[in-house]
């Protein structure tokens, strides 16, 4: 199988780090993001190469420079034609598995890929989303009645009414069909234009990472900022 990793965002969050070099190289501990990435994929013996997607003509140039003596990845340039639209690009190349992992590179979880596909062919879905159902909160929240704080909770691990869908999938073949018969649009959106219909029919699955950390790396001030959280998804990715 084969895992494919977006990392052709502009990076608006992360300015003005992101205009020296794009997300999936914010270093943690000496190594950039997508190192980290490319490491725990490989990591899954059923994982046999890796699709790198991202604007090597660009700032990207700077992941294909770190990773050219490796051996498995491929790159693909990113075609600006949105989150969908890109797939396009790799159809040739996922091998013959029925199935493929999708990664968004500012993603840092150690979720059980294993499990994900499990469940993928037990629900018999189209995709399987990774998601959770708790966060913990970056502000302290308070307990207020009759306009009175009764009581202060910093920081605290919130219950989420919605499951919060992360960006980390595993998307079958028939997913690139559904794009291709949308490839008139300038873009085309994974989400909104691919999986929200098929959401209607019953065919998305969800993994619930439960106790599993997971972070957006959007930049070096917010690692920074969740640096006991980050040092706990390293080590539970094993590194």
């Amino acid at each position: 199988m084969k895992a494919v990793i977006l990392a052709g965002g502009k990076g608006t969050r992360g300015k003005p780090y992101t205009e020296f070099f794009p997300k999936a190289m914010i270093p943690i501990n000496g190594k950039p993001v997508i190192d980290y990435v490319v490491k725990y994929l490989k990591s899954f013996s059923f994982i046999d190469g890796v699709i790198i997607i991202s604007d090597f003509n660009g700032l990207g140039g700077q992941i294909k420079n770190y990773f050219e003596n490796q051996k498995n990845i491929t790159f693909v340039q990113d075609s600006q034609s949105g989150t969908g639209g890109d797939l396009l690009h790799i159809e040739n190349k996922l091998g013959k598995e029925s199935e493929f992992v999708l990664w968004f590179v500012d993603n840092l979880c150690a979720i059980d890929l294993k499990k994900m596909r499990e469940l993928f062919k037990e629900k018999k879905s189209s995709a399987c989303i990774a998601t959770r159902t708790k966060r913990k909160e970056e502000t302290g929240f308070a307990a207020v009645e009759n306009g009175i704080i009764t009581e202060f909770k910093e920081k605290p691990v919130m219950k989420l009414q919605l499951s919060e869908c992360l960006g980390i999938y595993m998307l079958g073949k028939d997913i690139i069909k559904k794009i291709k018969s949308k490839q008139k649009q300038k873009e085309i959106n994974l989400s909104y234009d691919i999986l929200q219909p098929l959401s209607k029919e019953g065919k998305i699955s969800a993994l619930d990472i439960e106790n599993n950390e997971w972070i957006d790396a959007e930049s070096p001030t917010y690692l920074e900022r969740n640096e006991k959280t980050v040092k706990k998804i390293i080590k539970q990715m094993g590194f």
